[in-house]
């Protein structure tokens, strides 16, 4: 029993006004959200929130405690966005929750159990440890005790909280029903599928209803979970018989859509087969939740009480069998291939259609095959928008030894959500039923079909004498152990293909539509992502700022910045706080930071100089770079340090040794241009150094560590959180300031350039160097040494007033996090 006098029941009490009346109530006290639980809302929902206007289908109760007991109550539409960009989530702390009673009870629980959080405000204090490591499970409810299923919609079940393909909670069956268990005795078909196709084309009367009369198939594929819940359509379990969609592959693996009359809820997709012919099974509603993560390719199963139907959009009179949960439930039973008369056994299943790394460039595109390799790259969860939908998917690099190209498989969710969690690299995969994808630039990658299924290390079958899988085995024997680990790497930013490296191609490739947009326009569209929603946006702008750091330890940098619009942005109102791009911790130490910003002639022409350190008598024109302790005179290229020490020695040797070894020839040159400019004043103030945001933890890959690989792969998935010491790739990063042309909005973007060069992405073309190839680039020279980051932030004037158009890969991390990345930057004539 829950304490008489815990928050939450005192809380409940106060809500009662009168006997039979319950009004809204506050709760000062900390809250911790324990669950979050997503369904689609149905007809009945909208009486409950009589003042919302929807903006989808979507309904989340959430599960609260204050340490003594729980109370799970129903979030308001119009606090969804909460949920959706991840700052309403599991282990959160809330405060001055205000809870409403639901308006109508439903037939299993009463007014007093349902009740509304309709405003709440997110605490500061960290309650994700509190949630992992507190017994919750253990406290009683308040309120209602039935908490199965949702609270304010007649559903049966949960939807996963970041895609619609996968399955959740418990209900989900992973064994076999009791009534599927062997009986011992032998089996035989009744009907066989050559039978039902000519019975249906026939139109013989004992075909056009259910029929009782059992076949015996072999299952050779399973399709992924399809979910079709309507907000429009009521039902106490979303999985009941009528018309639905019907999802089929073509023979070029393209995936065709058509709706019927009705929506339905889940349908499953088998394609099954025995001696006399092969044929699609579509599972509908309950059934799925029955038997769909039981059935697995290759098993044998005995079927009767279904329907015969004409297989839709297809050629001909070709047929499908529809096996429901209801209305004379399929019955379904998993056999053992000894149960069955040797004589009507189905043959086995089709075997793998393996292709070596070395092959698929000769597969055309759109073909169908199966692939097996070592997991060495396992990149993050991520979305993506088609339509309303958000696509949840993440990047796959193997090797397999066949050739040095690797394997790049772009996956999308498979109804395996427990196989997802659990990839990490140095792991055996297989994907099956992939389809290969040859993009306009010769770029190939695979994808999913609805098929696609993923199997890892110890979950093979089938397929191990197979060449193909024996050839990969030796070449996987003969690999050391320590260099593949050291090449191992899970997480970060990362997208692939690779754009183009110049503006014409770019525009070609988009249809001569670059499609560049306002600053403000881009804020705008940044507040709509939702949770590890992806977008690339294009702006048009110019540099002011570049920042190299290390993760960790921002307080000492070096940066350049450009004077004049510096000052301009620093008193322009559009200018955006750090935060609305990026993930922002501000550095105590900010006040002993010092730096000079390039200063201008009279003219507005920036100034041209040379930089030389310790000078005792510095050129006609030429300012003095110094380093002082707590000093105040300060250039363009500033050292930015929180105790004004170097932490890398030879990162500033370097890049001094740069700035000194200067052309006389150049020299001369920017004297006399000086000379005839006149006498240019400098200012020997003190302003405070850039504030640039720092780099959020997501975008960086980590090197794979053996020891905590399930932490590791459980944090790049959707909702994880690392939650063990890492070791990443590369801790350091460049930050550029943009500032669009359109309305000078300032914009921070992070510039990888080095992880864009590791051996993930093909190698660069050779260039430069400059700042205007590496950036069209996007990564530095293959066929060069990289230039030190003290080469390239002293050479960072030569960005200053120059249009850029810049691509701009944009995901959300959560809360006010997003993470801009500049993918490429173009120089604009």
């Amino acid at each position: 029993m829950a304490a008489t006098d815990c928050v939450l029941r005192r809380t409940l009490r106060r809500s009662r006004t009168a006997p039979n009346q319950r009004s809204q109530v506050v709760c000062r006290e900390t809250l911790y959200v324990l669950d979050v639980l997503r369904y689609t809302r149905d007809l009945g929902s909208s009486i409950y929130f009589p003042h919302t206007v929807f903006s989808g289908d979507d309904l989340y109760d959430v599960t609260l405690s204050d340490r003594d007991c729980r109370l799970r109550v129903t979030l308001d539409p119009g606090l969804n966005v909460l949920v959706e960009r991840h700052v309403l989530r599991l282990g959160a702390a809330l405060r001055t929750a205000t809870l409403a009673p639901a308006m109508v009870g439903l037939a299993d629980r009463t007014e007093d159990q349902s009740f509304i959080l309709v405003n709440v405000e997110m605490s500061v204090a960290a309650g994700d440890d509190e949630s992992r490591d507190s017994d919750w499970d253990s406290l009683p409810w308040s309120g209602s005790p039935d908490v199965s299923g949702p609270l304010l919609a007649s559903r049966a079940f949960f939807l996963p909280l970041w895609n619609k393909v996968d399955f959740h909670g418990d209900a989900w069956k992973q064994t076999p029903p009791p009534m599927s268990e062997h009986d011992g005795k032998v089996y035989h078909p009744s009907v066989t599928i050559k039978g039902l196709r000519e019975g249906f084309i026939g139109r013989k009367v004992w075909v056009r209803g259910s029929i009782l009369h059992r076949l015996i198939l072999r299952i050779t594929a399973k399709s992924k979970l399809t979910y079709y819940g309507k907000a429009d359509r009521n039902s106490k379990c979303p999985y009941q018989v009528g018309e639905g969609v019907a999802i089929e592959e073509s023979g070029r693996g393209v995936l065709r859509t058509h709706a019927r009359s009705h929506a339905l809820a889940r349908q499953g997709l088998l394609e099954a087969c025995d001696r006399t012919g092969s044929v699609s099974v579509v599972m509908w509603n309950g059934l799925c939740v029955n038997w769909f993560c039981v059935l697995k390719p290759g098993d044998v199963i005995s079927l009767s009480h279904f329907r015969v139907k004409r297989r839709y959009m297809s050629e001909g009179d070709d047929i499908e069998i529809s096996a429901n949960s209801q209305n004379l439930a399929a019955r379904i039973s998993l056999l053992p291939e000894a149960s069955v008369a040797p004589a009507r056994l189905p043959p086995p299943a089709s075997a793998y259609d393996f292709c070596g790394s070395e092959q698929l460039s000769a597969r055309a595109h759109g073909a169908v095959c199966d692939v097996i390799g070592l997991l060495v790259f396992a990149g993050r969860s991520e979305r993506l928008r088609k339509g309303s939908e958000l696509l949840e998917y993440r990047w796959l690099r193997l090797q397999d030894g066949r050739c040095s190209r690797p394997i790049w498989i772009q996956l999308f969710a498979t109804s395996q959500p427990q196989t997802h969690r659990r990839l990490h690299p140095l792991m055996v995969v297989v994907c099956s039923r992939l389809k290969v994808v040859q993009t306009a630039a010769g770029v190939l990658y695979l994808t999913n079909t609805p098929h696609t299924m993923l199997q890892l290390t110890g979950g093979h079958r089938g397929y191990g004498q197979l060449p193909a899988v024996q050839q990969f085995l030796d070449w996987l024997r003969r690999q050391d152990d320590k260099r593949m680990k050291r090449a191992a790497l899970i997480g970060g930013y990362f997208v692939y293909p690779p754009p183009p490296v110049s503006l014409e191609t770019y525009m070609r490739d988009s249809r001569g539509e670059p499609g560049f947009l306002r600053g403000t326009v881009l804020l705008r569209e940044m507040k709509k992502l939702c949770y590890r929603e992806r977008r690339t946006f294009c702006i048009e702008a110019t540099v002011t700022m570049v920042a190299y750091c290390s993760r960790g330890e921002e307080g000492s940098c070096i940066f350049w910045r450009d004077a004049s619009s510096s000052l301009s942005s620093s008193s322009s109102s559009s200018s955006p706080s750090p935060s609305s791009s990026c993930r922002v911790t501000p550095s105590p130490t900010a006040s002993q930071r010092t730096a000079r910003p390039l200063t201008s002639t009279s003219s507005g022409r920036p100034c041209k100089r040379k930089l030389l350190l310790h000078s005792d008598t510095p050129a006609k024109g030429r300012p003095r770079a110094t380093v002082q302790p707590k000093g105040s005179n300060e250039t363009g290229v500033s050292v930015c340090t929180s105790n004004m020490t170097w932490r890398d020695d030879l990162l500033f040797e370097a890049s001094m040794e740069f700035l000194h070894n200067t052309d006389d020839d150049d020299e001369e040159e920017e004297e006399e241009e000086e000379d005839e400019q006149g006498d240019t004043s400098y200012s020997t103030s003190s302003p405070s150094p850039p504030h640039f945001p720092h780099v959020a933890v997501e975008t960086l890959a980590m090197r794979y560590n053996p020891a905590c690989k399930k932490e590791q792969a459980v944090a790049v998935t959707m909702g994880g959180s690392l939650t063990c010491a890492a070791v990443f790739a590369s801790d350091n990063y460049y930050t550029l300031r943009l500032k669009a042309l359109s309305d000078d909005t300032c914009i921070h973007a992070i510039f990888l350039p080095q992880s864009s060069s590791s051996s993930l992405l093909p190698r660069p073309g050779s260039h430069g160097n400059t700042w205007a190839s590496i950036l069209s680039h996007g990564a530095f020279s293959s066929h060069a040494p990289p230039p030190s980051p003290g080469d390239l932030i002293a050479t960072a004037r030569q960005l200053a007033n120059r249009r850029l158009a810049c691509l701009l890969d944009v995901c959300h991390l959560g809360g006010d996090s997003n993470e801009v990345v500049i993918r490429r930057a173009f120089p604009m004539t």
